[in-house]
């Protein structure tokens, strides 16, 4: 199916200045937690390493901030194998396919694994302009959802707790470029009260280029009641006011001549972790994330030359967010924390 070559590595096995990424979030309808699974790889330039696979683990917890943390381990490339019919990538024992993803984490304190498995989307999210896809990507990232909207089953394991997962929302999603942008902040829900198949992807990056910041940009795309609101083309990120982010909150319009998408998603700074990164050549930043933030979403419509408001979604603690730049926003203080 087209979603499954959507996954396939774009790393050749030896090109420098290349990052990949293969993530998984969900939220468990039963304990109302959510987790966020990551596969990646980084191939730094050369004079900043050597090229290494990541595996990477976060739970967040839903009504106590003590059981919120992450963890991830790095491994030699040489753990890593990648095979497009069908996709597969293993980082060491851990394994992630188009329809399933297992693997363990154990340390800092923390034991982890999974076991998950779910039916292939039927088409792929673009969150970018379709012409930032051409030539496998042209721009420092490229990104695209397989999987954006997918139910879940299986298992999750955090110490010594097993988790029995039926149907949970989840999505998961396909990154790859030379560089992150210089700041962002992204979002995702599927899981809104009272809205079956309602999917939302919120991106809002801050581009640099040869030492100038771009004018920021915002798109979105949302699918509700069967129709696709894709307000991401380059003429609707400008028609955008900026969008305002920082450690928990994402706040954010997209719009066209047509239709205006208004949201917020919100949390306290102790439902995040953050992630520290790396660039290819070398550079940090640092991403703040949680899958238990609130969500609200207003969408409007433009009627005889006058907005009027058509739906209103909400989604408390299943919103997925990340507000992410090039130093640590001092209000979020869990690390995910590297083991050996």
């Amino acid at each position: 199916m087209t979603t499954e070559a959507d996954n396939v590595r774009r790393w050749d096995g030896q090109a420098r200045g290349h990052y990949e990424v293969w993530y998984l979030t969900l939220n468990d309808p039963g304990s109302r937690d959510g987790y966020w699974i990551r596969y990646t790889l980084e191939s730094p330039l050369p004079g900043h390493g050597e090229p290494y696979a990541q595996l990477w683990f976060a739970r967040f917890s839903a009504t106590d901030p003590a059981g919120t943390f992450g963890l991830n381990r790095k491994l030699p490339i040489a753990s890593m194998t990648a095979t497009a019919a069908p996709f597969a990538v293993t980082i060491g024992q851990a394994r992630l396919g188009h329809d399933h993803a297992r693997g363990a984490l154990s340390g800092s304190g923390h034991d982890v694994a999974w076991d998950l498995r779910w039916t292939p989307g039927a088409r792929t999210l673009h969150q970018l302009p379709r012409v930032m896809y051409r030539r496998g990507g042209l721009g420092e990232t490229t990104v695209l959802s397989p999987g954006v909207d997918v139910a879940l089953t299986g298992t999750i394991t955090v110490d010594g707790k097993r988790f029995d997962l039926r149907d949970a929302p989840g999505g998961q999603t396909h990154l790859w470029g030379k560089k992150h942008a210089h700041a962002w902040a992204w979002g995702h829900c599927n899981a809104f009260d009272d809205a079956p198949g309602a999917v939302l992807e919120v991106l809002a990056p801050r581009l640099r280029r040869r030492g100038l910041m771009l004018p920021p940009m915002t798109v979105c795309t949302l699918w509700l009641d069967g129709e696709e609101l894709a307000l991401n083309r380059f003429d609707h990120a400008l028609w955008a006011p900026p969008a305002e982010y920082r450690a928990g909150l994402f706040r954010f319009v997209a719009r066209s001549l047509g239709e205006r998408i208004e949201g917020e998603f919100s949390c306290r700074p102790d439902d995040m972790v953050r992630a520290h990164y790396h660039d290819p050549d070398g550079e940090p930043s640092y991403c703040h994330n949680t899958c238990v933030g609130d969500l609200r979403l207003t969408v409007f419509r433009r009627v005889r030359g006058r907005w009027r408001e058509s739906a209103r979604l909400v989604a408390p603690r299943r919103g997925h967010f990340e507000v992410a730049g090039r130093s640590p926003d001092p209000a979020v203080t869990r690390d995910h924390v590297t083991i050996e």
